[in-house]
């Protein structure tokens, strides 16, 4: 059985797979016979440096042509494709590569001097490959790896491919969501169907692939023999000036790209031509209904779709065009092939409309586990329905509300924070005896990050002190972007925090509980 890119590329050799299209003027076109010969090359020379069928590759880089071609040489090639994070500190880095295992890298030159500074942390990676600059000291360019003429030849190994994507928990650590499959091809050509999928669209990754969303309807788009645009970094104009010169026609995207792109000045907005948008995928953090509205007023108006799923389940629903005003709040039907059940606080499933209930999901497309973490694996399972901690209710037609969390994670901006990890490394400040983390309401961003914190007596700690220690220990969006004091936390009996109480005063005025 050949890869699916194999069999497009004889089909359409010479249609454009990617573009890379910079604002410096730098253009890089691949066919799709290019990046097919690309991946089988990369492949080959991973093999020739010893990789074997379920060895775990870290790629860890801007989107690139580079970067799509690992996806399919991992894919041919049967290894666990690991995405990495760029924008993750240098100790979170190491500790994804080092807890998934990871035998390679593959990684852009503008981050060869973040391995530099951990490879001491991570010794059981064999070798790092660079690309799209020079290598780092005692790694390797992919142009040197390239050059060697046997490398051209197809022959990979058997093998097949899986993936791991790190998603963090209720302990604040990251977990590798772990797959041993690339998707569930019957469940996405339903989803295709759905969504009215062409062959001939075009589409721009609106966010950067390492994100589960725009990586997995990227690759249902090449696999379909789509052209994908690639856009290096998010700049809202410069997204305006793609769409407009490749007539670019789905996307999917979180919802802070798009509400910088409806807000780009109104003069600046007319000179580019949008109408080609027909099929923009709304997801990774809710949209408000005052963005959907902003939305609507540029572009074409049967364009939008919101689908709500998660990294370890899947797409679970499906909100369609005609709905987006009309159900506002609304996440959809449960998509193709998949079963929702809501759970009440002692298992019964919930059959009354407007009750809420913990969100199961029955489905072909749910994960394998966690990497190294099957008892969280287990603990959010019910026989054969799985949950990642989401509250919702359906109301009398069968559309359904997300409405609360079980488990604390934030949505700012599409990313993903959980508050434990940013308590562990605040509570290590010599002036901080106790804090908590939670999201609170932004227009800009879906919720923001805040901390209460009860500070050292006699401390002179400012919130100012606090955001500084922050931004030094770990990512800059994870960085809390408000900080109060507080005398003490409210905690259960057991030790556990009344986030409850902390959240409320902020969210009291608000509709949705998540943003």
């Amino acid at each position: 059985m050949n890869d699916p890119l194999t069999d497009i590329s004889r089909a359409q050799p010479d249609k454009l797979a990617v573009i890379d299209d910079r604002p410096d003027g730098t253009i890089i076109r691949w066919t799709y016979a290019q990046l097919e010969e690309n991946a089988n090359r990369l492949g080959n020379a991973f093999i020739k440096l010893g990789l074997e069928p379920m060895n775990r590759v870290v790629w860890f880089g801007r989107n690139s042509p580079w970067i799509v071609a690992m996806m399919a040489a991992g894919r041919k090639c049967g290894a666990t494709s690991v995405p990495m994070n760029y924008r993750l500190a240098p100790e979170e880095v190491a500790y994804i590569v080092d807890n998934s295992d990871a035998d390679f890298i593959f990684a852009d030159a503008e981050f060869a001097p973040v391995l530099e500074q951990i490879r001491a942390d991570i010794p059981k990676v064999r070798q790092i490959v660079v690309f799209d600059g020079p290598p780092g000291k005692d790694m390797l360019g992919v142009a040197d790896l390239l050059g060697d003429p046997t490398t051209i030849m197809p022959a990979l190994l058997p093998g097949q491919a899986n993936s791991m994507i790190y998603t963090s928990g209720t302990t604040g650590r990251p977990k590798g969501a772990y797959r041993d499959n690339m998707g569930n091809a019957e469940l996405a050509m339903k989803l295709v169907e759905l969504i009215a999928y062409r062959p001939d669209d075009i589409y721009i990754t609106t966010g950067p692939l390492y994100h589960s969303g725009p990586a997995s309807f990227m690759g249902i788009g090449l696999g379909m023999g789509q052209t994908v645009v690639l856009q290096r970094k998010f700049d809202a104009q410069d997204w305006l000036r793609l769409v407009d010169r490749y007539k670019v026609s789905s996307t999917f995207s979180a919802p802070t790209p798009v509400r910088r792109i409806c807000q780009v000045d109104d003069a600046v907005f007319a000179r580019y031509d949008v109408s080609s948008m027909r099929v923009l995928i709304a997801n990774a953090a809710p949209w408000s209904y005052a963005l959907k509205k902003m939305y609507l007023d540029k572009f074409p108006p049967l364009s939008l779709f919101e689908v709500y799923g998660s990294t370890e389940l899947g797409v679970n629903t499906v909100l369609t065009p005609e709905y987006q005003l009309s159900k506002p709040g609304s996440c959809g039907k449960p998509a193709p092939g998949v079963e929702i059940f809501l759970l009440d606080d002692v298992g019964n499933i919930v059959t009354t409309p407007h009750t809420p209930g913990e969100l199961f999901i029955r489905s072909p497309g749910v994960f394998t586990e966690y990497y190294k973490a099957r008892e969280q694996f287990l603990k959010d399972r019910r026989g054969d329905k799985q949950t990642v901690g989401d509250v919702a209710y359906f109301d009398e037609e069968g559309f359904y509300y997300i409405c609360d969390r079980k488990k604390d994670m934030i949505i700012s901006g599409g990313m993903n924070i959980y508050p434990a990890e940013i308590e562990d490394a605040l509570e290590h400040h010599p002036d901080v005896m106790d804090v908590a983390v939670f999201g609170i309401p932004s227009e800009e961003w879906g919720e923001s990050v805040h901390a209460i914190v009860v500070p050292r007596p006699g401390s002179r700690l400012t919130p100012q002190d606090v955001i500084a220690y922050a931004r030094d220990h770990m990512a800059g969006y994870k960085v809390p972007r408000s900080v109060d004091f507080i005398d003490d936390i409210p905690r259960t009996g057991s030790g556990k925090i009344l986030k409850r109480e902390l959240r409320e005063p902020y969210w009291k005025n608000q509709a949705s509980r998540v943003g």
